[in-house]
This record gives structure tokens, sequence and C-alpha cells, in this order.
């Protein structure tokens, strides 16, 4: 580019920003953008964990959209449309991939965040209502992915969502009628599609808009959490670099490569690969035999694993209503832990708090990894 062609870019942005800002007052935010600030540790990549999981979600709102124009949910038609786009949309194969790889890495990515996020203790006062909205925002995350699985109307999605919606029958008093809600009636038809399909593309995106909003708020409101060991160290010592556009950039370049191994995955394997993969296979059908293998996504394989390990009855409960309690219950304990964590609050680590933490990243593993080797 010449100077002058560069000079008259220039004067042409400077214009724009004027004009904007006369309007929008938009050199407010510049401002605040420019006196936040990021700390810098030897632990900083965690930062961007939130920010990848973000690009996901985004990613998948576009190529979601995309879908859309061609998928038409129904017993008579969803199967075909979903084959439809494969094979007849000019790159529809590939926005299946992405759409797929996508809503799998979310997943993984927002596990990251959250485990990063409790080990580090970011949940501390005053993160309280940031911690509660990202969790909730990783239970949107996974009815996502449930009620996305059934869609194509395949055989293994057919069977495995009934396997699914069966279990909530555990649910003491009301699991009858929330699985007839679910499904829309006693069995999965075209009924619980269009249910499904509703909660997928209308439900979830509302509501995890609105509190992806909120949630963005709390961390710009509050910053980025310092690590504890910041404590003892004067503020001339404390490493920081600035948000804008230091870190921005930055988040953007991760960006840019999670775009990469994004596309490269779903080019080279559109169907996905090893225990992650969605092949299209067979229409639904309720009376051909259930596959001869029917197992859940890998973000549920450890509860799915954990139930399944448990004998019919415990007590005076089924074993199924025993394993719901617990991990309730557990689930309940992991929420509130900013504010059961007493020793956070006071800015000290706890030792009974880190022990509970690396219990449950090992029982995930180890029954996510069980759910796969026991045939």
């Amino acid at each position: 580019m010449n100077t002058w062609q560069s000079s008259d870019t220039s004067k042409l942005g400077a214009r724009i920003y004027r004009w904007l800002d006369n309007r929008l007052n938009i050199g407010a935010l510049t401002d605040y953008m420019a006196h936040k600030s990021v700390p810098v540790h030897e632990h900083s990549a965690v930062y961007y964990l939130g920010g990848i999981t973000l690009f996901f979600f985004l990613v998948q709102v576009a190529t979601g959209i995309l879908l859309l124009m061609y998928y038409r949910p129904g017993a008579d038609s969803a199967y075909e449309s979903v084959r439809f786009i494969m094979s007849d949309v000019s790159f529809g194969w590939l926005m299946r991939a992405v759409h797929s790889w996508s809503a799998n890495l979310m997943i993984l990515f927002a596990f990251l965040h959250m485990f990063t996020i409790y080990f580090t203790q970011a949940y501390r006062k005053p993160r309280e209502l940031t911690w509660l909205s990202g969790v909730a925002l990783l239970g949107l995350a996974l009815t996502f992915g449930f009620s996305g699985y059934l869609l194509p109307w395949n055989q293994l999605s057919f069977f495995a969502t009934r396997v699914g919606t069966s279990m909530i029958r555990s649910v003491p008093l009301i699991g009858d009628y929330l699985m007839i809600i679910m499904r829309g009636g006693e069995e999965v038809t075209g009924a619980t599609i269009g249910r499904f399909f509703g909660l997928h593309v209308a439900i979830l995106p509302a509501l995890f808009s609105m509190l992806l909003a909120m949630h963005l708020i709390f961390v710009q409101r509050q910053g980025m959490s310092e690590p504890l060991e910041w404590q003892h160290k004067d503020e001339s010592a404390k490493k920081r670099m600035k948000f804008f556009p230091n870190f921005l950039y930055r988040d953007l370049l991760v960006w840019l490569i999670a775009l990469n191994v994004l596309m490269l995955l779903a080019v080279l394997f559109p169907d996905g690969i090893g225990l992650v993969h969605w092949p299209l296979g067979d229409k639904a059908d309720a009376s051909a035999a259930p596959p001869s293998m029917i197992r859940p996504e890998w973000y549920f394989m450890f509860a799915f694993q954990s139930l399944k390990l448990l004998p019919a009855k415990i007590w005076f409960l089924e074993g199924e209503q025993f394993g719901l309690l617990l991990l309730g219950i557990g689930g309940f304990v992991w929420v509130l832990v900013p504010f059961l964590d007493k020793e956070s609050q006071r800015e000290k680590r706890s030792k009974l708090w880190l022990i509970f933490g690396i219990a449950v990243v090992a029982f995930i593993l180890a029954m996510t990894v069980l759910g796969y080797l026991i045939k």
C-alpha cells in the first residue's frame, strides 16, 4: 500500500471513529478497556480457556444457522434432510463436521476452564456469581449436546435417546411425568424430535445467550483473578499486561489457532474419530434390533458408567435412584464451593477442598475410562 493510500485510510478510520463516538460515546468504552489489565504469571495461559470456549460457541451458532436452512425436523424428514445436507449441499458435509467437532471441543474446554478456575480458587470473593453463571453455562452446554444428538434420527441416536430419557424415570415422584414431557409421549417418536429441536434451536440458545452476557459482564467488571500467592507481593512486583490491545490480540491469535485445528479435524475426520464419532448410519427404526453397543457421548460417560455399576436395589431405593441422588448431591456441593470454602474467603488454600476437587476429577476420569473399557 502506498503512503498516500495509508494516510487516506487512517483519516477515514478516524472520521468513522469520531462519527460513532459522537453518537454512541464509544470513547468511554475504549478508555475503560485501555485501563484494564491482566495478571501475568506462570499460570496465565489458563486465562485463554474461557475465550476458546466462547469461540467454539460462536462457531456453533454460525454453523447451526447454516444447517438450519436445510434441516427438517420430523420422523419422515429429519434423517433424509441430514443425508441431503451431507451428499447434495455444497460443503454441507463440512458444515456438519465443523458443527459436531466444535460442540465436542466447546464442552471439553468448558470442563478445562471450570477445573482450572476451581484449582486456582478463582471462584473466591467477589467472583461467586461468575462461578455460578459459569457452571450453569456448562450445564446448558451439556443439554445442547443431549438435545442435538437425536436430531439426525439414525439408529444410534434413536436408541441412545431412548436409554437416556428412560433414566429420567428414576427421579422420585415426578420421573414418569418428566420422561413423558421430554419424549412428547410414552415412546421416542417424531414428537420427540420436535421437542428436542425446539429446545436445541430456540430455548437453549436464548437461555445460553442471556446467561453468557451476564457471565461476560461479571468477568469484565471484576477482571481476571489474581493468584493467591500475589497477596504477599508488593504491588510494584506484580506483573501485568494491558487488556487492550495486548491481551485481546493474544486472545484473537489463540482463536485463529483454534480455528485451524477445528478445520483440520473437520476436513480429515468429518465423521469423527475413535471414541468421538457421529456417522450417519441407518435411519431410526423402532422395530429393528438395537445396536450392539449403546454408549452416551463421552461427556456423559462417567455418570452412565456410575449408574451401571450399581446393584438393582440399595436399601429402599432402586440402584439408579440412589446413584442419581449421590450425583445430585455431589453436583450441588460442587456448585456451592465458593460459599463452603471458608479458607478461600480469607485468601488461603484449603486442603479439604483441594482433595475434594482431585477426587472429583479422578472419579470422572476413572468412570469414563472404565466405561469405554467394559464391553
